[in-house]
């Protein structure tokens, strides 16, 4: 049996904080919510525009990713997530207040779309980013309305130039498309202990494996670890040796520390 080689991945970059930031703030207000979770949760494009307000579970501080919008053909449709696998992904405190806010000013608006094929069956869903003229939001629109300018304005991509006819036009790679802020999300989490189990849970990758390949290089050294481990275990100890020796000084007047010797003391 011959074996489909493994898969190569080229080194993933992960965006600066202050790239996040600036790339966030260059949103319209009412889009600014998006690029928030795509880099606080890790959700996929799709699955950001079909994200709905029963999703967003406030008692157990979850994201519930149940169904995205994807485009079938000619028409935008609703489907399941990636893989055909639904997740559930932590909403952290102060990411469920922005989503409050977001819902307390914009509102929600109400779109029916097939569900899986063009012909499918109509669900609605009460979804928190639309167009103004009460559409889905589209990929391709958001990409060159809102993305694109976003990120020029951070710095990430060069500004646009004209073309014949006055249209602007962006120069952009595959680097620097939404997946930056799953990268992102990687790139922090594991940085603060989240294993790549969970991680890739998150994520909603049909494997670990897979997600320890794209990002084995994000993981911290094994040594940094071992290091940080062990420093905390004695700077514990010689507080409690510190202590200690303080106590006996108070408890012992005449007590003197012992000789140690040259080089010891």
């Amino acid at each position: 049996m011959v074996k489909k080689p493994p898969r190569r991945f080229s080194q993933v970059v992960a965006w600066a904080d202050e790239t996040v930031e600036q790339v966030i703030e260059a949103h319209p207000e009412e889009y600014r919510l998006i690029p928030t979770i795509g880099s606080a949760a890790g959700l996929r494009q799709g699955e950001l525009f079909g994200l709905a307000l029963e999703d967003l579970d406030f008692d157990e501080g979850v994201i519930r990713v149940r169904h995205q919008i994807k485009r079938l053909g000619q028409t935008w449709i609703y489907g399941l997530p990636k893989n055909d696998k639904e997740r559930i992904v932590p909403m952290p405190s102060r990411l469920a207040e922005l989503a409050k806010e977001h819902i307390a000013t914009f509102g929600t608006q109400n779109i029916r779309l097939p569900w899986e094929r063009v012909d499918g069956e109509l669900r609605p869903y009460e979804l928190l980013f639309t167009w103004g003229d009460d559409r889905a939001m589209r990929a391709d629109l958001y990409n060159l309305v809102i993305w694109k300018p976003a990120i020029a304005a951070a710095g990430v991509i060069p500004p646009p130039v004209k073309d014949q006819r006055g249209r602007k036009r962006y120069v952009s790679d595959y680097t620097a498309g939404m997946h930056a802020l799953r990268h992102y999300f990687a790139s922090i989490t594991l940085a603060d202990g989240v294993n790549i189990k969970e991680l890739s849970e998150y994520l909603g990758h049909y494997d670990p494996g897979f997600t320890l390949r794209m990002y084995t290089h994000m993981l911290p050294s094994s040594h940094d670890r071992e290091s940080q481990a062990v420093n905390r275990r004695l700077e514990r100890l010689g507080l409690r040796l510190t202590e200690q020796r303080r106590s006996r000084a108070e408890n012992s007047p005449g007590y003197d520390d012992p000789d140690l010797g040259p080089g010891l003391a």
